[in-house]
C-alpha cells in the first residue's frame, strides 16, 4: 500500500517506536499538566517538526554528512544533554509558591512549542535512525512519493498517539490539580525523568 513494502509490519513498528517513552512524551506531558490541552498541542507540534526534521535530513542524506563529521553529530548530541538536564534541574528546583503562580500564569504556547522542538532536537541521531528505517521498508523500485508517504505516516500516528497522550494527562492533571503534593510530586518526577534521559545519553557517549 503506498509503495510501502510490508505495510502492516511499518505500521506496527511506528507505533511500537511511540509507545516507547522519550523526552518528548516528558515535554509533552509536562506542558499539559502545568498549562493544560492547548499547551500540550504546542508541545505535540514541537516534537512532530522536530522528527519532520530528522525525516527529512535523512531523506536528502544529512545523515551522510553527520557520518563524515563525527565531531558535528558529537557536539550535537553534547548540547542535547546539557539542555536536557538543565530543563529538569529547572523543574526540581522551581519553589513551590512559584508552581502555584505558573498554574494561574496564561502560557505562550508558542514557547511550548520551542521548548518540545528543542528537546527533540537532543537526539541528532534520530536522523540516522530514519536512515535505516525507511529503507527497510522500500523496495528497488520505489518511487519518491513513497518516501513522502511514509513520512506523513509517521507524522499522523504521532499525532493521533500524542494527542491521546495530551488528552489523558490533562484529564490526570485536572484530578490531581486538588492535591498541590501531588502536583508537586508529578513535576519533580518529570524533572528526575529528563535529567535520567540526559545522563542516559551520556552514558552512551563514552
Amino acid at each position: 500500500m503506498f509503495g510501502i513494502h510490508n505495510y502492516t509490519s511499518f505500521v506496527a513498528a511506528i507505533v511500537a517506536f511511540q509507545i516507547i517513552p522519550g523526552p518528548g512524551t516528558l515535554a509533552i506531558l509536562s506542558a499539559t499538566a502545568r498549562h493544560g490541552i492547548r499547551s500540550g498541542m504546542g508541545a505535540v507540534f514541537g516534537t512532530l517538526a522536530g522528527d519532520l526534521l530528522f525525516m527529512l535530513g535523512a531523506v536528502l542524506g544529512l545523515a551522510a554528512v553527520l557520518a563524515a563529521r563525527p565531531v558535528i553529530l558529537l557536539s550535537l548530541q553534547w548540547v542535547g544533554i546539557i539542555y536536557l538536564c538543565w530543563l529538569g534541574l529547572n523543574l526540581l528546583l522551581a519553589p513551590v509558591a512559584d508552581d502555584r503562580a505558573d498554574t494561574a500564569r496564561v502560557q505562550n504556547h508558542w514557547s511550548c512549542f520551542r521548548q518540545a522542538f528543542a528537546v527533540c532536537l537532543t537526539n541528532p541521531k534520530a536522523i540516522m535512525f530514519f536512515m535505516a528505517f525507511f529503507p527497510l521498508f522500500l523496495t528497488t523500485d520505489s518511487r519518491p512519493h513513497t518516501l513522502c508517504a511514509m513520512m506523513a505516516h509517521v507524522s499522523l500516528i504521532s499525532l493521533v498517539y500524542q494527542t491521546g497522550l495530551v488528552l489523558v494527562g490533562n484529564t490526570v492533571a485536572v484530578r490531581l490539580s486538588r492535591f498541590q503534593h501531588a502536583r508537586v510530586l508529578a513535576k519533580r518526577l518529570v524533572g528526575l525523568g529528563l535529567i535520567g534521559f540526559g545522563i542516559k545519553l551520556a552514558v552512551k557517549r563514552q
